[in-house]
């Protein structure tokens, strides 16, 4: 640990507020997660508190959670010793909303140069302004991995009656283009691009699931698209064994679907919306699942997988944490609902707009459609 590093002079900041600011009352992680999560906006694990207090490896909390820690801390009111709670606005004291006013301010400073030491750790290729603000998205999303990691996505490829129907796919071809042969090319694309601006350092490849290597399945591995044609996708669902079944009856009306199994063991459907036009069906709404967890294969990688019952929702919960609108608060709200969990993952509404995929926006009341995961 360096003892200097901006990221874990914050860190010990924030622990020494729990432990010393009321002498007499320390605050333990799970009654400041309460405290915190009391509003309803958003849970907040002991995970997630124990992340931003890390010795080792800590992570930078979000301005809304500074801001929350802030208010927290500036009245013992907020603490009797058991039961924490957010004081209002209204409630505070002049000198209380002062004291909320100089420690944020000294949080703010601190959460901004751990901000700037993320980014710097890094070659620098942007100049202040706007280019700073995306480096420092890029350095700080679920797809930045450590620096010198192997990270490979496989998508399936299309069966070979397809291929035989488009143009350049035939290897023999003057014209044969290889990337014609995957699947969910949007995707595809999309991600390695992105992974390759996250990643400079590291190795990012891409493979078919019959093409994976021994050393692929064993760093860091993101899984496009379903279980009709990714074998991959199809044996890490099997191993991480989540409450989300993707069936995929595609003979039947309506047969397409992922069904939930919930804690008290209901098995609930949720289907893509489809409208009928000029005799031939439309996708209105599709339905992805995005799910992340320890891989089963190194405990010191991760698996990820996103898989729509249709490409666009494939892609969608790609450019949920891609597209740099969007990619910021989602990645906020997976670090606010699930922390540091081994597992998790999230089933989400991906809209159809005039045939464009529009990216979900996970903090919209309604989009996520179910949530899960494992300590």
């Amino acid at each position: 640990m360096n003892d200097q590093d901006p990221r874990h002079v914050l860190a010990r900041r924030l622990r020494a507020l729990r432990e010393e600011r009321w002498p007499g009352k320390k605050v333990m992680q799970a009654q400041l997660a309460a405290a915190l999560g009391e509003d309803g906006r958003r849970s907040v694990s002991v995970p997630l508190i124990s992340s931003w207090e890390s010795h080792t490896s800590p992570k930078v909390p979000p301005e809304s959670r500074v801001q929350d820690i802030a208010t927290f801390f500036a009245s013992p009111r907020s603490f009797d010793g058991h039961v924490g709670r957010l004081l209002s606005p209204d409630e505070m004291t002049v000198q209380e909303r002062a004291a909320k006013e100089s420690l944020l301010a000294e949080l703010t400073r601190l959460r901004d140069e751990a901000l700037g030491a993320a980014v710097t750790s890094q070659p620098r290729t942007t100049t202040p302004g706007v280019g700073q603000e995306i480096a420092q998205s890029l350095s700080a999303g679920p797809y930045r991995f450590e620096p010198g990691q192997y990270i490979t996505i496989v998508s399936a490829q299309l069966p070979p009656d397809m291929l035989q129907k488009m143009p350049y796919t035939d290897p023999s071809d003057p014209d044969f283009i290889d990337l014609y042969r995957y699947s969910e090319l949007d995707s595809l694309l999309e991600l390695f691009g992105h992974l390759r601006a996250t990643n400079p350092t590291s190795r990012v490849e891409f493979r078919a699931a019959e093409q994976l290597s021994a050393d692929d399945y064993t760093g860091h591995l993101i899984s496009l698209g379903g279980v009709d044609w990714n074998l991959a996708t199809t044996s890490i669902l099997d191993r991480l064994q989540l409450p989300v079944t993707q069936v995929a009856n595609w003979d039947k009306p309506d047969g397409a679907y992922f069904e939930v199994t919930e804690a008290d063991g209901r098995k609930i459907e949720h289907r893509p919306l489809l409208k009928e036009a000029d005799g031939r069906p439309i996708l209105r709404e599709d339905v992805a699942l995005f799910a992340r967890a320890v891989s089963p294969f190194n405990r010191k990688r991760f698996v990820t997988i996103c898989n729509g019952m249709y490409g666009r929702g494939t892609y969608g919960a790609v450019r949920a944490l891609t597209d740099e609108r969007f990619r910021d608060r989602n990645a906020e709200y997976l670090r606010d609902t699930f922390g540091d969990s081994e597992a998790f993952c999230i089933l989400t509404r991906v809209p159809v707009q005039a045939v464009r995929t529009l990216t979900p926006d996970w903090t919209v009341p309604g989009t996520v459609l179910f949530k899960w995961s494992r300590p």
